[in-house]
């Protein structure tokens, strides 16, 4: 019988080239996109003077993340994933034409209305694209390129973390954010372009009746399948508890490493800076390093090793702040021990989205994604709350930082041995 999977008919020389359309339309989305959230943060910061200013998608997010939980699980499950990427960058076209146009009948504090309106919606594109590109991965490459199209693309991501907050800034002061929006917008033309360009291999699915396919959206009877999906994966459960716990952890840095440098240390705003930058650039090497790395060698590198090193680095960025005060070595050994952290950040996510894209069946990956995606998204709001409250209640918050990657190191190390003895254990295949 002839093999008419997708993988059995995507030959290496179409994965690199659809490698290369996908890397180059990430670059520009992501550059393009972080320089604008930054100019559009430092417009309401001008015109309101609130301290939402950059604290505000941060805030939607989460709550557009968990309310479209189960439509966004099913609708990618449902239709081909390329009319759900094409229908979110569509979306997000018509919506940055409105915002264009009514970001000034707005003024002052009022001005957060055309904001928000449009950092919802745009969440919700966001959410919808994210979720069908994360499914649609194994129908764009054959799986020996899958680990190198998700290595380069967060590499992408990355280099965009490193270069959006210093163009965002240049570029804000040169032409204005009426004129930002209008690069935006050329700039997520031309990202939709390259996508129309991409080829998409689907799967028949004959495995399925039709029955199933035509209930996908049935609503939470059907997302429950998702759910009970990841109760008999042992593997993909883990990482679902690793990533809520490392993310509600590594709150403590983004709230309290800016806290105690600028509030406590009185050092300015460079530290943190370097030090934010610095884990950037781990993230884009660690992530350059799975792009040449074989898929299927070093699994205890990939899995395990990452998550007590990031433990580690959490309590010595906080053994940092606690021994030094002067500016310069706190930038300078900052940047270096963040820069561990999202060094084997970077392998760990390349990894972890190599491994569910070619182990989990198509027609449940978007609920799978959706409930992973979602439950890390929704954790962080809750650890900004509560690690605010300790920062603000502990003189000694370097303390924080130091038990908080303890606790990391211990946890990591535990969980991170069965996500390695799961990894070689499981026996679930693509059906």
């Amino acid at each position: 019988m002839t093999d008419t999977s997708p993988q059995s008919i995507i030959t290496d020389s179409q994965s690199n080239l659809q490698i290369i359309k996908d890397v180059s339309s990430n670059l520009i989305s992501s550059l393009s996109g972080g320089m604008f959230s930054f100019a559009m943060g430092l417009m309401l910061l001008h015109d309101t003077k609130s301290p939402l200013s950059f604290g505000l998608e941060t805030i939607i997010s989460p709550i557009v993340s968990l309310l479209f939980l189960v439509p966004v699980g099913n609708l990618v499950d449902k239709y081909k994933h390329k009319f759900i990427l094409v229908s979110s960058i569509l979306l997000r076209i018509i919506f940055l034409l409105i915002f264009s146009f009514s970001i000034n009948m707005f003024f002052g504090i009022y001005k957060l209305i055309p904001v928000a309106i449009f950092v919802t919606i745009n969440s919700i594109s966001t959410n919808f694209s994210t979720t069908a590109y994360s499914a649609s991965v194994h129908e764009l490459v054959n799986d020996k390129k899958i680990q190198k199209l998700s290595s380069l693309s967060q590499s992408a991501s990355a280099l965009s973390s490193i270069l959006a907050p210093v163009l965002g800034v240049a570029l804000y002061a040169l032409i204005g954010f009426r004129f930002f929006i209008f690069i935006e917008i050329i700039a997520t033309l031309v990202s939709f372009a390259i996508l129309l360009t991409m080829n998409f291999y689907y799967e028949k699915r004959e495995n399925y009746s039709k029955t199933k396919l035509d209930n996908a959206i049935s609503g939470f009877s059907n997302f429950k399948n998702g759910l009970t999906y990841i109760k008999e994966r042992p593997l993909i459960k883990n990482i679902v508890f690793v990533a809520v716990v490392i993310n509600f952890l590594f709150t403590a840095i983004t709230v309290g490493m800016p806290f105690m440098i600028v509030t406590r240390l009185h050092d300015g705003n460079g530290p943190v800076g370097y030090i934010e930058t610095g884990f950037a650039f781990g993230l884009l090497l660690g992530s350059l390093l799975m792009s040449i790395l074989p898929s299927d060698k070093y699994l205890f590198f990939k899995f395990s090793l990452p998550l007590p090193l990031m433990g580690v680095s959490m309590a010595l960025l906080g053994l940092l702040i606690d021994v030094f005060h002067d500016p310069l070595r706190i930038s300078l050994y900052g940047f270096l021990i963040v820069m561990l952290s999202g060094f084997m950040n970077g392998i760990f996510n390349v990894a972890v989205n190599a491994k569910l894209q070619t182990s989990v069946p198509t027609h449940i990956l978007g609920r799978v994604v959706s409930i992973l995606v979602t439950a890390v998204t929704a954790i962080m709001p809750v650890g900004t709350l509560f690690y605010t409250f300790l920062f603000q209640k502990i003189i000694n918050g370097s303390n924080i930082l130091i038990f908080s990657g303890i606790f990391l190191f211990v946890y990591a190390f535990i969980f991170g041995f069965s996500i390695y003895r799961d990894v070689i254990t499981d026996s679930y295949s693509k059906t």
